[in-house]
């Protein structure tokens, strides 16, 4: 993960001219981030939580469901790219043809060497602060996800889930959705 030197904050048209090259480029509070392209691990993981995630909302109509690469754009100097994303059907109108402009009600960010401090203090504090409904972190190496749920506007600490304890992933924001750990990790 690298900042960006620059005094000046960066925006959204600064964003835009970033270079295509297979990194996931990010701007938070006017700042550059730069990583790496995920691991297959995160990937697999990725692939199988989003995909049980857009087959239960199109099902039930009550969201839509993104993955990354795909920008989030909450104001002019915080532009995301979450691993995953759901607005609920109430709010698609903040979704238009090229990225989401204003608050997905669920980011779920799958943590890496690289990503971790930037997933678990800066992103945590910008979700909070954009008034994120839940926020998942997803940690393949212990097989457990952390759920953050706003409350006022501050997080709390609504599940930590783990494979090893047998643990069933459910929210509020989807009435009957359930995935057990062991689908999404083996």
């Amino acid at each position: 993960m690298s900042t960006a030197s620059r005094s000046a904050k960066l925006t959204y048209e600064d964003y835009l001219r970033f270079p295509d090259d297979g990194k996931r480029h990010e701007v938070i509070q006017g700042d550059h981030f730069m990583t790496p392209a995920p691991n297959t691990k995160h990937q697999r993981i990725s692939l199988r939580l989003s995909s049980t995630l857009e087959a239960w909302t199109r099902c039930s109509h009550l969201g839509l469901v993104l993955q990354a690469p795909y920008d989030v754009v909450l104001s002019d100097e915080d532009v995301v790219q979450p691993d995953i994303l759901l607005i609920s059907a109430t709010r698609l109108s903040i979704v238009t043809d090229t990225n989401v402009r204003g608050t997905p009600d669920l980011i779920v960010e799958i943590l890496s060497e690289a990503t971790r401090k930037k997933d678990e203090v800066t992103k945590r504090k910008l979700y909070e602060r954009y008034g994120v409904q839940e926020y998942w972190l997803v940690d393949p190496e212990l097989e457990t996800i952390k759920v953050l749920r706003l409350s006022g506007n501050q997080y709390i600490r609504a599940a930590e889930l783990a494979k090893e304890t047998h643990d069933v992933l459910t929210t509020p924001l989807l009435p009957g959705f359930s995935l057990p750990l062991a689908e999404i990790f083996d």
